[in-house]
Parts: C-alpha cells; structure tokens; sequence
C-alpha cells in the first residue's frame, strides 16, 4: 500500500509540469501591452518603487512568463528597467516565476557587472530550487569574466548545500562554456580547487586543453596533457587534432607532425578523416605537397572515406606547385564536386596569378548549380584587385573610385581616408582592403544598383571579369532573406 501511495506521488509529481503546460500553453503577447510597460519602465527606471509599481499596476496588462521574457529581450543592454519590473512580478501572488524566468534575469543583470547584486540573486535561484546546467554555466561565465575566482568555487558548495550534489558531468558542461569564451584560465582554477569534491575525467582535462590551445599557450596546454596522461586518461582523437593544428599554426610544424607519427604507430585504428585532414590542409598550406599525397594515399589505402574539404586541400596544394594537370585529374575523378573542392580550385589558380581562370572556374560551379559564399567572392576581388587594391587605368573604374568611393557613400568616411592617403603617398604602406566589410555594406537594395552599374563600366573598359563578379554579387542581394542566409559577416578572409 505504501508503495502504491509513494508511486502515485511521484508520478502525480512528473506529470504536474505536463498539465500545466497543455491547460496553460503559450499564449501571444499583446504588443500594445508590451510596448506600453517597456515605455513606463524606461521612463521610470529611477522613480521611486511607489510610483513605478502604481504606474505599472494601473497599466492592467496580462503578466506571463511568455510577456515577463519579451519585456527582458526588449532591453538589451540595460538591467535596471528589467530588474525593476522583475522586483515587481515578485509581488504578483498571481505569478510564479520558473527556472527559465530566473536564468533570464541572472542573465540581464551579468551583464550589469553588479556582482553583489547578481551573487543575491543566484542564492535566491538555488533556495528556490530553479537551477539547471544553464545556471551553472551563466554564473561561472559571469563570476569568472569579473575574476572573482573564489566565488566561482563558492557557486558549486553553494548548489551542493541546496541539493544540487557536485557533478563531473556538470563540471565539465561548464568548463567547455568557459573555454568557448576564452575563460581558460578561470576554468582550470575551478576544476583544480574542486578536485576534492568532484574526481576530474578525461573530458574536463580535453576541455582544459583544447582551451589553452585555442588560446596559443602550448606550455600549459602540454602541462594538463601531461597531468591527464599521469591520471590514466588517454586524450581522445578531438584532443590530439586540437593539439596538432594548434603545433601547426604556431609554427612548431616538427613538433604537430611527431604527434601525427605517434599517433600512427600507437593508434592508427582511431585516425580517421578529420585527423588525415589536419595534416594534408597544413602540409598543403606549407608547400610539402609530397608528404601531403603520402598521408593522402595512406589514408585511402586504409578504407579511410576521402571527403571534398580533403580532397580541395590537396587541389589547392597540387596548383600552388604548379602540378595544374594532376589537380585537374582529381576534380575530374570527383562524383559531385562542392564548394570546397571549388575553392581549392579558385585558391590555387589565384595562387598562380590566373585570375581569369579562376573565374571560369567560378562561372562553372555557378552553372552547375553550386552557390558561391562570401568567401569566394572576396577571394576573387583580392586575385583580380590585390589585397590593397590596385590602381586601374580607366579613372572612372579603378580601385580608388569603386571601392573608397563606395565606403564614403555607405558612412564608412574614416575606413575610406586610410586609402586616399595610398593615393596621396603611393610609398605610403596601408592596411589590407578588407573586402569582407565592403561587401557586407552593399548587402542591401541599394548595392543591387551600384554593382550593376560599376558591372556595366567595367565591360566598358575590357575588365569582363571583374563585372560579372560584381554584377553577380549584386544579383544575389535582391531579397533579404536571401542575403541573410547566403551572406554573413565572416572574420576570416585569408586566401593563401
């Protein structure tokens, strides 16, 4: 009887959420409501709670949790209307909050940089039992952003003295959160000091080490790889490949290709394509074309499954060798080429200073239905122009008027200044032209014209390549959602 009367408890418990949220499903915010309490509690952000609370109040509203969000998103960057009116839904006895709301408002006042106030708040989420991973991972941010070290320690015995018991899985959430946002630091502070209440597993160390690794800083990196060893824990596949392209980029090349050796003597049966990958893009980047089709042969020798992204780094380094015919062969052989294999294609033609190749090249991948990004336009524009623009013999199609006359009429004055000042002291060294940013102030209506018109005057003059580029680019920004989901801002527009 016991038993029966303690399994319908807890099944009345699992099912109490679920009732709540068919009887009480999401209901659309009135916008008239919600722009009325956002406009009271910007203007009375610093009024006394009295007259906010009594202006809110006789505003009669509908207060959900779906309302009580839209009002948070609705202040983006600014805590105190947000943590106003989160004071006042407190006093609501027809509102209860949820961990979702709580972990909204801890978010909102992160922001704020009060951690006094943003510590009171998270002891009121844990007495109220409404944390979950996101918690955790919001305050650990937060605290070690401010580095208030000991305090990021303090949240986990904080949870623990709750209920929430200390959890590698946990743990290890976070430290990966905190190393996405270069919190290495902090994060190895948190796992060393909890060693005693949580037991570290291989995990959280390949967290810790694709960090510092992200980070450059190989020293330490090496120093928790090794710590991980003398613990037993093997580093997994996604830890060696983080540990040899970070070699790579460092330039400690013989010591990113020992570990490759390493890990083909001891653990070969693990290497599959993304390690064989690493090492050919930065054998082929590097110019060691032959030790890259050697690693390439052995990879299909294996059964290893060769993908385009592999297959385009061996093009692009077969073309920078001047090997043009053996790169063709290997497009030829490919079943359906992508954009990856096309801009391997695009890369190494540039690389051999045929522009105009590359874009037939581009030309082709359009007709056969492969869409250009970002990346291959800018990539063209720095082969046919050069990556701080060249000077053009007709005046009315060079560098000079297209492209700083282009930044000028977007607002962009100061971007524009750097080169007029090329043109004024042509022994004068300026910064890169970056395509990228121009390209993206002319994703709009307004670039649709300008592109087809520089497009015509370039035809003009014989530059037939460099307008269907352009003509190209500005077809392809006639619709918004169209330019949102093929074009957006890329940081990394390095073409070698």
């Amino acid at each position: 009887m016991l038993l029966r009367r303690t399994t319908a408890l807890l099944l009345s418990n699992y099912l109490q959420p679920l009732r709540r949220h068919f009887t009480n499903p999401i209901s659309p915010v009135n916008q008239d409501e919600l722009l009325r309490v956002c406009t009271i509690l910007y203007q009375q952000q610093n009024s006394p709670d009295s007259r906010l609370h009594s202006k809110l109040t006789s505003s009669n509203f509908n207060l959900t949790h779906e309302f009580f969000l839209q009002v948070c998103n609705n202040f983006p960057y600014s805590w105190r209307p947000v943590y106003r009116f989160f004071l006042f839904t407190q006093q609501n006895p027809n509102f209860t909050h949820s961990p979702v709301s709580f972990n909204k408002i801890l978010d909102v006042v992160s922001k704020s940089r009060n951690i006094d106030l943003f510590w009171n708040i998270l002891h009121e989420t844990a007495r109220r039992h409404f944390v979950n991973d996101k918690t955790f991972i919001i305050a650990l941010k937060t605290l070690g952003g401010a580095r208030e070290l000991k305090k990021c320690v303090e949240v986990f015995h904080l949870m623990n003295s709750n209920g929430y018991g200390y959890s590698v899985e946990r743990l290890s959430k976070v430290v990966k959160e905190m190393c996405r946002v270069k919190l290495v630091e902090e994060a190895k502070f948190v796992v060393f000091k909890l060693k005693d209440f949580v037991k570290v597993d291989g995990v959280v160390y390949k967290h810790l080490i694709c960090g510092f690794c992200d980070k450059g800083d190989m020293i330490e990196a090496s120093k928790i790889w090794n710590l991980m060893v003398d613990e037993g824990f093997e580093p997994d596949v996604d830890a060696v490949e983080k540990f040899m392209e970070t070699f790579f980029k460092v330039n400690q090349f013989g010591e990113g290709l020992k570990l490759f050796q390493t890990m083909r003597l001891k653990r070969i049966d693990e290497l599959g394509v993304s390690t064989y990958r690493v090492v050919i893009k930065w054998l082929c980047k590097k110019g060691m074309i032959s030790h890259a089709l050697e690693v390439f042969d052995e990879m299909r020798e294996r059964g290893v499954r060769v993908d385009n992204l592999t297959l385009g780094y061996v093009v692009y380094g077969l073309l920078a060798k001047h090997r043009v015919r053996e790169a063709y062969q290997i497009v030829e052989g490919i079943d359906v080429v992508d954009i990856s294999v096309y801009h391997g294609l695009i890369k190494g033609l540039l690389k051999l200073r045929r522009a105009n190749e590359a874009t037939q090249v581009f030309r082709e991948m359009i007709k056969k239905g492969c869409e250009p990004n970002m990346h291959t336009y800018i990539m063209l524009l720095q082969g046919h122009l050069g990556r701080r623009g060249r000077k053009g013999s007709d005046p009315l199609v060079n560098f000079d008027t297209i492209f700083v006359g282009g930044l000028v009429k977007v607002g962009q004055s100061r971007e524009g200044i750097k080169y007029v000042e090329r043109v004024m002291n042509r022994g004068m060294e300026v910064p890169r032209f970056d395509y990228n940013k121009f390209l993206h102030y002319f994703s709009n209506e307004e670039g649709v014209v300008m592109f087809e018109e520089v497009g015509k005057k370039l035809k003009e003059v014989g530059l037939v390549d460099l307008a269907d580029i352009l003509q190209r680019y500005g077809q392809k920004m006639t619709t918004r959602d169209r330019r949102r989901n093929t074009f957006p801002i890329i940081e990394d527009t390095n073409n070698e």
